[in-house]
Parts: C-alpha cells; sequence; structure tokens
C-alpha cells in the first residue's frame, strides 16, 4: 500500500521577512516616488497670530462697551434719587391712600393728592419716588413712576400724563398715583413722594 506524500513547503528565503507584506510604493503624477515629490505651497489661508490678534481686539471693544454702559447706567430702582431743581416749586397736598380689588381679585393701591405749579415754568412731565419704608430696619421699597393728573372723576377716576395737559405757571391738579403690589413689611404709613425729574417749558 503506497503512502500518499504531501507536497512540500516552497523553500523560504532567509533574507526575506516573513511578518508583514511590503505594501506597494505610491508615485505621483509624474511616476517619482511620493516621498520626493514637492511639497504643497504654504501661506494659503490667514496665520494663525493674526486671528489670534483679531480676537483680542474683538474682546477689548466688547469689554469696553459693557464698561462703558455700566457707567452710563442709571441708579438702581431702589436708590432714593436726589429732589429736581424745580420740586420746591410744586408743593404737594391732601395726600390720601384707598385700596380697590377688581373682579378677578386683584388688589390696586392708590395715592391721591394736589399739585400746585407754583413756579413761573410750564410743567410737562414730572417723575416721582415713592419710598414705602418698613420696621424692620430693612432699606424701603422705591417705586419710581411719572405723575398722573386727574382727567375727570365720573363716572370713574380717569388719568392721563402731565404731557397731555402741561400745568401753567399758577395751575393746580388732582393727582393719582397707582400701585399693583406693595411690599409685605411695608410699616402702613403714608409713604413719602419725592419729585426727582420735572420737564418745563
Amino acid at each position: 500500500m503506497s503512502e500518499q506524500r504531501r507536497p512540500l513547503d516552497p523553500p523560504v528565503d532567509p533574507s526575506v521577512s516573513q511578518s508583514t507584506p511590503i505594501p506597494p510604493r505610491s508615485e505621483t503624477s509624474s511616476g517619482q516616488p511620493a516621498m520626493f515629490a514637492s511639497k504643497p505651497p504654504e501661506g494659503g489661508g490667514v496665520p494663525v497670530a493674526a486671528w489670534g490678534v483679531a480676537g483680542l481686539v474683538v474682546l477689548v471693544v466688547l469689554l469696553g462697551l459693557v464698561f462703558a454702559t455700566r457707567h452710563k447706567s442709571q441708579a438702581s430702582p431702589n436708590t432714593i434719587q436726589p429732589l429736581a431743581a424745580y420740586a420746591a416749586e410744586l408743593p404737594l397736598s391732601q395726600l390720601a391712600m384707598s385700596e380697590s380689588t377688581s373682579l378677578s381679585g386683584g388688589k390696586s393701591t392708590f395715592i391721591d393728592g394736589h399739585i400746585q405749579n407754583a413756579g413761573g415754568q410750564t410743567v410737562s412731565g414730572i417723575s416721582v419716588q415713592v419710598i414705602f419704608r418698613n420696621d424692620e430696619a430693612m432699606p424701603p421699597q422705591v417705586e419710581t413712576l411719572p405723575l398722573s393728573v386727574v382727567r375727570m372723576r365720573e363716572p370713574y377716576i380717569d388719568t392721563q400724563p402731565i404731557s397731555a395737559a402741561p400745568l401753567k405757571p399758577g395751575e393746580e391738579r388732582d393727582f393719582r398715583l397707582i400701585f399693583e403690589t406693595i411690599p409685605a413689611n411695608w410699616n402702613t404709613q403714608m409713604p413719602e413722594i419725592h419729585i426727582i425729574s420735572v420737564d418745563t417749558k
């Protein structure tokens, strides 16, 4: 019985490594190997340093704008501002407070009073600060709003800005200030009313 012999493996050349096949060399379109090809020209885009300088300039401009805006911003709404120069010519009198509740359950608080123009200029606008103090040694709540005068009383009280009917020298008007919310810690005393801005003509 004859034995079947396995074919012999081809002879191995010891000078050739058996680990990884060597990939073919890539060549450029000119037939030269890629490692000897000329490099593409550099400098086609904007340098990184230029982008950094531009970003720094934008940042400085933004910071300058923020600083200028804060500097020009008005005082905080809770900061009591000084009286207007013409405030002494606009005495307030007959101050009274009242409340009303709407059908929806909302509550409004009113301060009614009387104002006289004792000066020599026509007044076309007034802004006031109403200061609600408390008994808890805490800063008062300050409300800043335009002063509105009473336009009619029947069938209900209606108000309008002073600019709609400027207050001439010697004239007197009733006014009403309306508040939708009152601070919970208010001491229930009549708030102080400071005239902080007056438009005259």
